[in-house]
């Protein structure tokens, strides 16, 4: 029996511990995004040192930060000159709004059929959980062909204010010779995916403020301009009739989709009416003379995240709100800045604002577009997919923004390998948030597969 195939098959004699292990985890409500859950995100980081503890690691810490902790944990290979591997990922999660909508309570994990219910679970405990597992069946089986590194957030689903600076200041502490960073999903349950490609992300909110007070639309309408209605006239020419985004210089940087780019764009075999089946949507829409496929992950996007304005509760209220706000995003490509992309679209929104309002600008967040085909270890862990699922790996650009990949990038010089097993129904974000089992326990073999080929 080879090395993997030893520490696979403890996998396999020990998956219903760890399947209990994994429930326990996601019983914590490690909620980053609301203050009341502090101490519970504090719980789910000391969850994992124990669990690290327990494995032997060599080094297990936890970093206070600003905000959420950061959990550090090393282990050492049993040759000398071994290379590094650096998992990264993030034990918070999303807020479970709208709580009613809920089968079972999010942090009740439930069982049904061959899905685990839980918040958390796809995004990304599962997906944390499935690394340190695979460590953990590798170590138990043998020796450790290469040096294992984790670092494992609180504060993604708020933005990583803290990561960037720790990892500045760590670099020694994080430096490896390759990252994987399983915060991505699969195309299929059949097809293992690598994300080569991401997405850059520039976030701001605009403001428009009228009258002081909400006033009597029956005593003032007409003769005082409506903030709701001056800012939905504004959406509306953010975009021209071909769906492509009206801001001038907005595609100034876009690199042309070259045949290359679109024949291995189009090796996805996910189809409009699949991706039509997740959304839920009629049809499909947008930027005219690309492919879904291409719009996806290789297209730049302007979208309105959230409206606000006046009254909005149930029953009736006849007033010209004071002000309205809605926050947007623009999904960016390589070579556009994000801090070039802000400019253009306040400046082109200042352009078309009435001097009958006031207007006004909120920066959320940036981040670059993101290229990782010749990521170290790559290789390996596509013949390790090939050995796991017996089919070929697809290459996907993602239309989503991982901004971490580009820090490691910048401060530790390695790219990182993007690639995890949720799927495009897993719910992450919304109600009822699930993780394929059959899936999640392929997904940990392959990284057995993964950890252990380097010790050939």
């Amino acid at each position: 029996m080879s090395r993997a195939d030893q520490a696979v098959q403890e996998f396999l004699d020990t998956e219903e511990t760890k399947l209990h292990s994994l429930k326990a985890f996601l019983q914590i409500p490690s909620v980053s995004a609301d203050p009341e859950m502090k101490s519970r995100v504090v719980e789910a980081a000391e969850f994992l040192k124990s669990y690290f503890e327990e494995l032997g690691m060599d080094k297990v810490e936890i970093f206070p930060t600003g905000l959420h902790p950061i959990v550090f944990a090393e282990k050492h290979a049993s040759i000398p000159g071994a290379k590094t591997l650096l998992f990264y990922g993030h034990y918070d999660v999303q807020p479970t709004d709208p709580l009613g909508d809920w089968v079972t309570p999010p942090f009740e994990p439930s069982i049904r059929g061959e899905h685990l219910f839980a918040r958390g679970s796809s995004d990304m405990k599962g997906q944390i959980m499935a690394t340190i597992f695979a460590l953990e069946s590798v170590l138990k089986s043998g020796e450790l062909p290469l040096n294992v590194k984790f670092i494992l957030e609180g504060e993604e689903e708020v933005g990583s204010p803290s990561l960037e600076g720790f990892i500045q200041t760590h670099t020694d502490l994080l430096k490896c010779d390759m990252i994987l960073n399983p915060d991505v999903g699969m195309i299929n349950k059949d097809t293992p995916t690598v994300v080569n490609g991401l997405r850059g992300l520039s976030y701001f909110e605009v403001r428009i403020d009228g009258p002081k007070v909400d006033l009597h639309s029956g005593i003032f309408g007409g003769n005082v301009a409506n903030p709701a209605n001056v800012l939905a006239s504004i959406i509306a020419q953010l975009h021209n009739p071909d769906g492509s985004v009206a801001i001038p210089g907005f595609y100034d940087r876009v690199r042309p989709l070259t045949e290359e780019d679109r024949k291995m764009i189009a090796s996805n075999p996910t189809t409009d009416e699949e991706f039509l089946e997740v959304t839920g949507s009629p049809m499909l829409y947008g930027e005219q003379g690309y492919t879904m496929l291409e719009r996806h992950g290789a297209r730049p996007t302007l979208d309105v995240n959230g409206l606000y304005s006046g009254f909005i509760g149930e029953g009736a209220k006849t007033i010209i709100p004071a002000y309205a706000k809605a926050k947007i995003s623009c999904r960016l490509v390589p070579d556009q800045e994000h801090a070039e992309i802000y400019e253009l679209a306040e400046k082109y929104i200042r352009s078309i604002v009435p001097p009958t309002v006031r207007v006004s600008f909120i920066k959320h967040s940036g981040g670059p577009a993101y290229l990782a085909d010749d990521a170290p270890g790559l290789p390996n862990l596509i013949e390790a997919y090939k050995a796991t699922w017996n089919n070929d790996v697809v290459l996907k650009r993602e239309g989503g923004s991982i901004p971490v990949a580009t820090v490691m990038q910048k401060e530790l010089g390695v790219k990182s390998i993007l690639s995890g097993f949720g799927l495009p129904d897993d719910a992450i974000h919304s109600p009822n948030e699930h993780l394929h089992l059959p899936t999640w326990k392929k997904g940990i073999q392959a990284y057995i597969r993964f950890i252990t080929s380097f010790g050939a």
